[in-house]
């Protein structure tokens, strides 16, 4: 596998990690979130069993694409940064798509705007 594979690997290795934490989360306050199993898909809400799984399935798919392609460095800049990127981009995404549906694109009155 070429160099930029490993990075884009490791873009989407960060990705998958920075999702698996609010469906970790969730699961283990006992609160039911989005996941791509509920009805619909995204929007409904499903188990905090399920999120638990869903998280568990996002850990791993981080560690194979940070642990298992290529040679990760953890004092890389490239490598950090690439994982970082994709954790940053999906939390991004997530704050938007969620945000719509959990009130959090709206600040509340006196509060700083994003």
């Amino acid at each position: 596998m070429s160099h930029w594979l490993d990075t884009l690997a490791y873009c989407f290795g960060g990705a998958f990690l920075a999702n698996a934490i609010p469906h970790w989360v969730a699961g283990l306050m006992g609160e039911p979130f989005q996941t791509p199993f509920a009805d619909p898909p995204g929007k409904g809400l499903s188990s905090s069993t399920l999120n638990v799984w869903w998280a568990a399935f996002n850990f791993l798919a981080a560690y194979l694409l940070l642990a298992q392609v290529g040679a990760f460095d953890w004092h890389a800049f490239e490598d950090i940064g690439a994982a970082g990127a994709g954790a940053l981009l999906m939390s991004l995404v997530a704050s938007r798509i969620f945000g719509r549906l959990h009130g959090g694109l709206a600040p509340r009155s006196g509060s700083l705007r994003d």
